[in-house]
């Protein structure tokens, strides 16, 4: 099987593209590498192509069996719409058109942002509310999508509602890290973890190796669909810092401090009901389980072993 990775550099990229090879597919992977890392593909033996996924002229690569299209604009403060909507909204008009001329099968990142501060637990039917650029970039994905397979329905087209992902490769985005590595990054420091008021905020935190089995359940779905990604569970960040206190065997108190966001989501939990039903997804790891995992292989630059 011979497999594109757009945004193969970058956190899911970069272990999806390594996982694939593990399985032996012939993997290639774009990425303009500025908002991926190049180290993050350590190991990797197959074709790494420089470039934006907004333009590249994909059709010039050959015939690929699926395109896994993961590059993206994913830091949530990002306030340039213009600059959003090209690297994610582009990039997939430019991944749906190849997907159109060559009938490739396409699995893509979407993102639980799509909801805002809609009621939780989300679920796929529900009125999309996003509360920042980056959710509508990816709310116009989804749109597009559905678009698509009505005009195209003989083309597999599936995307991910990716909750709040952590795990390894993702320390390169800086701020845009998840909040499970900002805190754990902190606390092995020796410093104070540091969250909002009062740290009653939930996410529905999960691990990138269910991410990543996810993808390749999706690639083996029998129809198209758009289908959440999560644990099915949310988790407080004071929660999150007892479970890093437990793994790490400390006992740091959080530093609150006043959310600058007006935009914040306070809750995201995923309704996992369609995802199970359309791509028979099923978590294998908790946040707990996911955390401790993760930070047993925190500096570890070894392919997801699934």
């Amino acid at each position: 099987m011979r497999v594109l990775v757009t945004g193969g550099a970058g956190f899911i990229g970069s272990n999806l593209a390594l996982a694939l090879e593990e399985r032996g597919a012939e993997v290639s992977v774009l990425d303009n590498y500025l908002t991926g890392n190049d180290a993050n593909l350590k190991g990797f033996k197959g074709e790494r192509i420089r470039g934006d996924a907004a333009d590249y002229p994909l059709a010039k690569l050959g015939r690929f069996d699926a395109i896994f299209h993961q590059a993206a604009i994913t830091d949530t403060t990002e306030m340039d719409e213009q600059k959003m909507m090209r690297a994610n909204v582009e990039s997939h008009q430019n991944v749906l058109r190849v997907a159109a001329r060559e009938g490739v099968h396409v699995v893509y990142a979407s993102s639980a942002a799509v909801y805002g501060k809609g009621p939780s637990p989300m679920r796929e039917s529900q009125v999309l509310s996003p509360a920042n650029v980056y959710g509508v970039s990816k709310m116009k994905m989804d749109e597009m999508t559905e678009k698509f397979r009505k005009d195209q329905p003989q083309v597999h087209v599936v995307g991910l509602r990716y909750f709040n992902v952590f795990g390894p490769r993702e320390d390169y985005k800086g701020s845009a890290t998840s909040m499970v590595t900002k805190l754990a990054d902190k606390m092995q420091a020796g410093n104070r973890p540091r969250i909002f008021k009062y740290g009653e905020q939930k996410r529905d935190f999960v691990y990138v190796k269910d991410v990543i089995q996810a993808n390749l359940l999706a690639l083996e779905a029998p129809k198209s669909g758009i289908v959440n990604i999560g644990t099915g569970r949310a988790t407080t960040f004071n929660e999150v810092i007892q479970i890093l206190n437990k793994v790490l065997s400390a006992s740091f108190e959080p530093d609150y401090f006043d959310n600058p966001y007006s935009f914040y989501q306070n809750e995201t939990e995923a309704d996992l009901t369609l995802a199970k039903q359309l791509i028979n997804y099923q978590p294998e790891f908790t946040t707990e389980t996911g955390i401790q995992d993760y930070l047993g292989t925190f500096s570890d630059a070894a392919p997801i072993r699934l």
